[in-house]
């Protein structure tokens, strides 16, 4: 037999090798994926720390900040009110239509609805319904029955805004002395613009927490911050004789063909302004409107002979005259080279300083000029007021135009003394002429009485001391002299049956680039009432009326002005028969703090307007 051979290893089949080559050991993967798992883990958990930790602060307020929406609630705006608490301008409330660009779905569908409704072209509103934002506005400020008819359409992301709209209840009355407001309810001009922080109070707030879909969540954040209204501005101006002002000043423009004009009323003794009206012609067919600005304070004229109330007081108080004093006057006088003459041709005669005054004579008063001279002339001008803005500080005021005395020209002494090479405005000369009514002493004028909150207290607007600019004898012996001008002279058309008045005619021939404008003159009549204790002074000033006399076209105005303001005031008449002589008891103002019988402030350059052009304003 055989012998059987020993078994030994087996040699593994070649497919054997194939399957153990294509499946290798899967733990080195198993590994590196465990590895790569809790990193991630790992990052996540730390992540988690941080966002729900302390540091998740921040997270919170980004989320919180994208659900909450802020809304502005503007304050309601001051009233203006006169000095009888009857409105001039108030604030009510009127919608505005606005758009959310994102929540529109179909805005070509909306603008062509809106279109008609608003008056404006379906481009324009489409361009704004696809704008970038949240918020556009379509329209400010909309009449009720468009709000309406655009609340009916139910447009979706189209809503109103309730939004403060200011209106005059008197429509355009004091109109350029109120100023306007812009869309934003701001002040832009007027008394306004000037007390726009008193008036505009501080706007509130409104938090609401909203889902993604513009939806209040209701357990969400719901705050208020009320807003605070403004202040009411309570001013000196009395709206009756505002308007009788505004009237008697309109009716004159029409018939005297003027280009425009204006008038102040004012109590003398306080500075109170009662009225203060400022009107341009409205063309062939139509009545005067407002100027677009308070020409009363923000212009300059050369007021002409009404200005010689400065010359003659001045004089008489510094006892270089006195008032039956006699001038040998000729009706023209030569000054340098200049040729001065009166308004009418005279032979030469003999002439008190009261007959000079009544009679509006230039020559008379150069005259009494040249012996005050130029330096205590100047002197005086300053200390009436002239040279220097008052204490309105009302946008744009000017402070008049005044060259120093040693810029004067050889013709300056003689056109100073009659009112031509200065320039002041119609708030400046009527305080000249309160200085006389109030015994010597110079009252700062006043628009705004008080400022009262909402609570109901009240501040009272500063007012300067009064100063005493000449003697009580001056202005008795002034006033007696200006009666005189109303009862025998130029301004007869003044009187006012029952009171005595006292005032002054003036007539300018206006200025231009190359000199006086030929046939082109500015009428004035300035003056107060009753004349032993005034009540009430007015200033009315005309732009090339015709005729160009001050004593035909002003005058009868302030006697129309006066007669009113006495009514309304409750003057009683002083019964003084014309021309009668008696000692004048002047009504007492404010004891006088100062004495300026020397020097003058400087005032500084600024820009001011003319009646036709821009100037600068010197000392």
């Amino acid at each position: 037999s055989r012998p059987r051979s020993r078994p030994g290893p087996r040699r593994p089949s070649a497919r054997t090798s194939r399957r153990g080559a294509a499946a290798p050991d899967p733990r080195p993967r198993l590994l590196v994926l465990l590895v790569i798992l809790g990193l991630v883990l790992t990052g996540v958990v730390l992540r988690l720390g941080a966002v729900q930790g302390p540091g998740g602060r921040r997270f919170a307020s980004v989320g919180l900040s994208q659900r909450l929406r802020s809304e502005v609630l503007p304050a309601e705006r001051g009233a203006i009110v006169d000095r009888n608490g009857e409105a001039l301008a108030i604030s009510t409330r009127r919608r505005s239509v606005w758009a959310d660009p994102q929540a529109v779905r179909d805005p070509a569908a909306a603008a062509r609805a809106l279109a008609p409704l608003l008056e404006k072209s379906e481009a324009f509103i489409r361009d704004r319904l696809t704008a970038d934002g949240f918020f556009v506005y379509l329209a400010r400020k909309v009449e009720d029955p468009v709000a309406d008819a655009i609340a009916g359409l139910r447009i979706a992301g189209v809503s109103l805004l309730d939004e403060p709209d200011r209106v005059e209840p008197a429509d355009a009355l004091a109109a350029p002395l109120l100023g306007q407001v812009d869309l934003d309810d701001k002040g832009v001009s007027g008394l306004e613009l000037q007390y726009e922080k008193e008036l505009a109070g501080r706007p509130g707030q409104m938090v609401v927490e909203k889902d993604p879909g513009g939806h209040d969540i209701p357990a969400g954040v719901h705050e208020l911050r009320a807003p605070v209204a403004g202040k009411q501005l309570e001013l000196t101006l009395d709206r009756a004789l505002q308007y009788e002002t505004e009237r008697a000043l309109a009716d004159q423009i029409v018939a005297s063909r003027a280009k425009g004009g204006l008038a102040v009323v004012m109590d003398p003794a306080t500075g109170d302004v009662l009225a203060m009206a400022n009107l341009v012609a409205g063309g062939p067919q139509n009545p005067p409107v407002p100027s677009r600005d308070n020409m009363a304070v923000t212009r300059v004229f050369e007021p002409g002979s009404v200005n010689k109330v400065v010359t003659v007081a001045a004089a008489l108080e510094e006892e270089v005259v006195r008032p039956e004093d006699r001038f040998t006057v000729p009706d023209h006088l030569r000054v340098a080279d200049g040729n001065f003459r009166d308004s009418e041709p005279h032979p030469t005669k003999s002439m008190t300083v009261g007959e000079i005054v009544s009679e509006s004579s230039n020559v008379g008063t150069i005259m009494i000029g040249q012996r005050l001279g130029r330096d205590r002339l100047d002197r005086y001008l300053r200390a009436f007021g002239l040279a220097e803005p008052t204490n309105l500080r009302f946008p744009g005021e000017s402070g008049g135009i005044m060259l120093d005395p040693e810029e004067w020209s050889g013709t300056s002494m003689a056109t100073v003394p009659i009112g031509q090479g200065v320039a002041v405005t119609a708030l400046q000369m009527l305080g000249a002429y309160n200085t006389v009514a109030n015994g010597g002493v110079y009252v700062a004028p006043r628009l705004v009485r008080r400022v009262v909150d909402a609570d109901g207290r009240a501040r009272e607007t500063p007012h300067p001391e009064p100063r005493r600019v000449v003697s009580e004898g001056t202005a008795q012996a002034m006033t007696a002299m200006l009666e005189r001008v109303v009862t025998e002279g130029t301004g007869k058309a003044a009187a006012v049956a029952g009171y005595s008045v006292a005032g002054k005619t003036g007539t300018a021939q206006k200025p231009g680039p190359g000199g006086y404008q030929a046939g082109a003159y500015l009428a004035s009549f300035v003056g107060f009432l009753p004349a032993s204790a005034p009540r009430l002074s007015t200033i009315v000033v005309l732009d090339e009326p015709t005729p160009f006399y001050g004593g035909l076209v002003a005058a009868p105005v302030f006697s129309q002005l006066a007669a009113t303001g006495v009514r309304r005031l409750g003057v009683p008449p002083d019964a003084a028969p014309p021309g009668a002589s008696r000692v004048l008891s002047v009504a007492a103002p404010p004891a006088p703090t100062t004495v300026p019988t020397t020097g003058a402030a400087t005032t500084p350059r600024r820009p001011t307007t003319t009646l036709g052009r821009t100037t600068t304003s010197r000392r």
